[in-house]
């Protein structure tokens, strides 16, 4: 009997000793993935549980879980704030990978207001710090010269920095937000509507108790990252794309330029002057969309398929979204390559589907192509107008109609122009399209409009110009399978 009693606690003791081991290098496993940046977000988020003081000395992430240790927020047999701070900076790959749980696991879980552990407070001013673009920052840093030392509005100073030095000189905190507030105004308005959600769910859970209570402070913990505004009906996750992670995702670019090898077959393809300037403003404008860029210069039919293909079979699933954009010449359903041969553009966009891209099922793929769909040309109708228009030198982008997208869910297709129809570009400036379409989405992002409503602005600004020399229109088309509002916050 002793000896069945000391077997067991053997057992028992090495049980729990490879438990351990296995907490142990979990922790260790997470802390090597995470980079500077990531720590100092980590940071940040468990103030309410590490004071700033005893923050100073940690400078890993293996420090950093020490301390939570300490604390007794993460242990052995309770990891759920690990998985929760992983959850808010969006590394999914540590939370599915390492700790075996998932975004929606996570979403679910923090549907119970009681189960978050980091502060609604805390996920509000965290959230205003990935939403900031850099120059936004140097705005930021302008208008609290008078509140901060100069010492302290250093260039290397994230916002989250300059968050915790407006904490300690009690300009900032759950109740006196009128400074953040005055300076987002003035730096992007649209980051008021992240600062009015934490407000109202604020004042919600105040006036409320019992099982009220519970269902208005969840709209504290589910935030949707997707701008409105602040007149709209809120926007519920069920209704609007979730665009929260960084990168948002790939936007593959393609811009041929080069069409001699197409010409010994098709004499009249010409090289494509000006379409530097569309895939310069393409670059640059979803670059500050928060979106990974890759630019594709002269491919061939082929090999546009092929690096789509690539694209097909990466991992999308830490991403929201995935664009590619396409300038070429074109004719009915399709684009051409510089050797001249056709690629559909069905094809194209059929690479994402569900069944072809598992990991973007569900989120909005999105394409432009700035390509002629025919050499017709639109013939104005006319009206009085005020608007004097001068005449450009224009070039066409066009050497049996055909479905574009698939009929599954989640595609938003942006054309140039309709079928049969010839889209146009300036030498000296880029196509009208592209160069309407990257200005309004620079200047209406950020004012919280949603991409059919760019889309339509884009439509009337185009429709609203004329070749002199053709007598000629241009009408853009969007096609989208689109189930939900889609911003690029």
């Amino acid at each position: 009997m002793v000896l069945l009693d000391c077997n067991l606690l053997v057992t028992t003791a090495l049980s729990h000793l490879l438990t351990r081991m296995d907490f142990i290098s979990r922790l260790y496993n997470i802390g090597e993935q995470l980079g500077s940046e990531e720590l100092a977000s980590l940071k940040f988020l468990t103030l309410e549980h590490i004071p700033q003081k005893k923050q100073e000395s940690i400078k890993d992430a293996l420090m950093l879980f020490e301390r939570l240790q300490e604390s007794r927020m993460v242990e052995e047999g309770n990891i759920f704030f690990l998985k929760e701070l992983l959850y808010r900076i969006n590394r999914l790959d540590l939370l599915t990978l390492v700790l075996g749980s998932s975004k929606e696991e996570m979403e679910l879980e923090l549907q119970d207001p009681h189960r978050a552990q980091v502060s609604p407070y805390r996920v509000m001013l965290f959230q205003l710090s990935e939403e900031v673009s850099k120059d936004e920052l140097k705005e930021f840093k302008f208008f609290l010269k008078k509140e901060l030392p100069k010492c302290k509005l250093d260039d290397d100073l994230s916002l989250l920095d300059i968050f915790i030095e407006m904490e300690k000189r009690v300009i900032l905190g759950t109740e006196n937000l009128d400074t953040l507030k005055r300076i987002c105004k003035h730096v992007n308005r649209r980051l008021l509507v992240t600062i009015s959600h934490f407000e109202e769910s604020s004042r919600g859970c105040k006036s409320l108790s019992g099982a009220s209570q519970q269902d208005e402070c969840l709209q504290v913990q589910t935030m949707s990252d997707a701008p409105r505004q602040e007149d709209s009906e809120p926007q519920t996750s069920d209704k609007v794309y979730q665009m929260k992670s960084k990168p948002r995702g790939f936007c593959v670019i393609f811009n041929n330029y080069d069409f001699s090898m197409a010409r010994k077959n098709f004499p009249n393809m010409k090289n494509r002057k000006g379409t530097n300037f569309d895939e310069e403003a393409l670059s640059q404008t979803f670059k500050d969309l928060h979106f990974e860029v890759a630019s594709y210069q002269d491919h061939t039919a082929d090999n546009i398929l092929e690096v789509l293909k690539l694209y097909q079979s990466m991992d999308h699933n830490n991403k929201d979204c995935f664009i590619c954009c396409i300038l070429s010449h074109g004719d009915q359903g399709v684009i051409y390559g510089t050797d001249g041969q056709k690629a559909s553009i069905y094809d194209i966009t059929s690479c994402f589907t569900g069944s072809q891209c598992p990991s973007l099922a569900g989120k909005p793929k999105v394409f432009f192509i700035q390509a002629c769909q025919g050499d017709s040309f639109q013939k104005a109708i006319p009206v009085e107008t005020d608007l004097e228009q001068k005449d450009f030198s224009l070039e066409a982008d066009s050497s049996s109609p055909k479905r574009y997208i698939p009929d599954e869910a989640d595609f938003l297709l942006g054309m140039a122009t309709v079928n049969r129809y010839v889209s146009y570009r300036e030498p000296m400036r880029g196509s009208w399209y592209i160069q309407s379409l990257c200005q309004n989405l620079r200047e209406r992002c950020p004012q919280g409009d949603d991409v059919l409503t760019i889309l339509t602005e884009v439509n009337y600004e185009v429709s609203s110009k004329d070749d002199i020399k053709n007598m000629g229109k241009q009408m853009p088309q969007p096609t989208f399978t689109l189930r939900k509002k889609l911003f690029f916050p």
